[in-house]
């Protein structure tokens, strides 16, 4: 499910929203459907070295490993 970026023609709210198949979006701040969708910047891939060490302490905080291949969770754990 994606996450797509609505601007509200009715009262100018902007807000990210995950949206299900066919569900139409609504406005979180007043419920009006007249939400135009938003063009947003694609997210970085997380190659960065700094932003792989950030993941993986909140991975290790949260007590989970998703983020580490199988060769390094046999390490960490």
């Amino acid at each position: 499910m994606p996450i797509f970026e609505y601007q509200c023609r009715q009262c100018g709210n902007a807000c990210e929203l995950l949206i299900k198949g066919e569900q139409v979006p609504l406005c979180p701040h007043c419920g009006s459907e007249a939400l135009d969708k938003q063009i947003s910047l694609p997210a970085a891939k997380g190659k960065f070295p700094g932003m792989i060490k950030a993941a993986r302490s909140q991975a290790a905080r949260e007590g989970h490993f998703s983020n580490y291949s199988a060769a390094e969770r046999k390490k960490v754990q």
